[in-house]
């Protein structure tokens, strides 16, 4: 695909060039001219009064020669100005336009994220009424946990993007999970102490949820996971007291993966390009190059809106924008992201 500022620029250099070719055979003729005046006046001065009438058409032709390479000189210099001029201009403007489709690329990112969690939200606050989960969590006779642990793992069978499901008591242990050959640790972990946990337990209905930060989970294998969860409720009712806590973890890594690195760039941009998705600290939580992911923060150059973009001290164009949410979910104060190398 041809770059419309690269196509602008060669024409102003195209420009400038056919002027400065024009101008100095412009500048040869009138030294030309003036060379022949020259020679008429010797030849007019050798000729005495029959050549003063010559000599006047060779003064004039002379001037006229000056004149005219004057007017050479003030046009040179007022084609390389304005091309400078529109150099610079069409430069801006290119940035500009080229800024906007950084920042409109990074929207685009965060809102197919933001539309996947959507979904992660809805998950939670569904599963949490299942019948299997309610008494599970009310009453965790080793028949009813394997019951649910089952149930649990049908429904893994078919949700892939998840590396787990757990059921935790009102006190916060670990009382089944959906992949207990998987992840034998996960059961009897005591998650009292998880701001997930505590929230979902602190929520007012069954339409509320929690979130908690992108993070590795030590019983999860270290994965990078995204964890969802809510109050599971007496009776499975939106108003029931909450009887426990139902956690699911979202496999963040290979599905932020396929969100940074399936952004629309050109092949001359993706070299140079990092593709980033930032939590609320401006953490880095996914990039296209997969470096930085939770040990990087960049330092948003933010402006009074939601979205926008910047050039830094080392000439990289910066687009970003803030996440607008999605239906009911509200987004979590997430960033989209894309640097790239002049």
């Amino acid at each position: 695909m041809s770059n419309p500022g690269n196509n602008l620029f060669d024409l102003s250099r195209g420009v400038l060039d056919v002027a400065s070719q024009k101008v100095t055979r412009i500048e040869e003729i009138t030294r030309r001219m003036k060379m022949l005046a020259m020679n008429a006046l010797i030849e007019a001065a050798r000729a005495g009064d029959d050549g003063r009438g010559f000599a006047v058409v060779a003064n004039e032709v002379s001037e006229i020669s000056t004149q005219v390479n004057g007017i050479t000189k003030e046009l040179r210099s007022e084609i390389v100005a304005r091309v400078d001029h529109l150099t610079t201009t069409g430069s801006a403007m290119v940035r500009e336009m080229h800024g906007k489709r950084l920042a409109d690329l990074s929207l685009n990112m965060i809102e197919i994220i933001d539309r996947n969690l959507y979904e992660r939200s809805c998950d939670v606050r569904w599963w949490a009424t299942d019948s299997a989960v309610v008494d599970c969590a009310v009453s965790p006779t080793e028949e009813v946990r394997r019951h649910a642990s089952r149930r649990l793992g049908v429904i893994l069978e078919s949700y892939t993007v998840y590396l787990d499901l757990w059921i935790a008591d009102a006190g916060g242990k670990v009382i089944a999970n959906g992949r207990p050959d998987r992840y034998r640790h996960a059961v009897g972990a005591s998650v009292a102490d998880e701001p997930w946990f505590r929230q979902a337990m602190a929520t007012r209905d069954g339409g509320e949820f929690t979130v908690g930060d992108v993070a590795r989970n030590g019983k999860l294998d270290d994965r990078v996971v995204a964890t969802y969860a809510t109050a599971i409720r007496q009776g499975g009712e939106a108003n029931g007291a909450p009887v426990g806590v139902l956690g699911i973890f979202f496999d963040w890594e290979p599905q932020a993966a396929a969100v940074v690195q399936g952004v629309r760039l050109e092949d001359s941009e993706r070299e140079r390009t990092r593709c980033l998705l930032l939590d609320a600290r401006h953490r880095v939580i996914a990039s296209s190059d997969g470096r930085g992911i939770l040990t990087e923060s960049l330092a948003l150059k933010k402006g009074a809106g939601t979205m926008g973009h910047y050039t830094d001290a080392q000439g990289r164009l910066t687009g970003y924008a803030l996440t607008p949410g999605y239906e009911t979910y509200k987004g979590l104060g997430w960033y989209g992201a894309i640097v790239q190398k002049p």
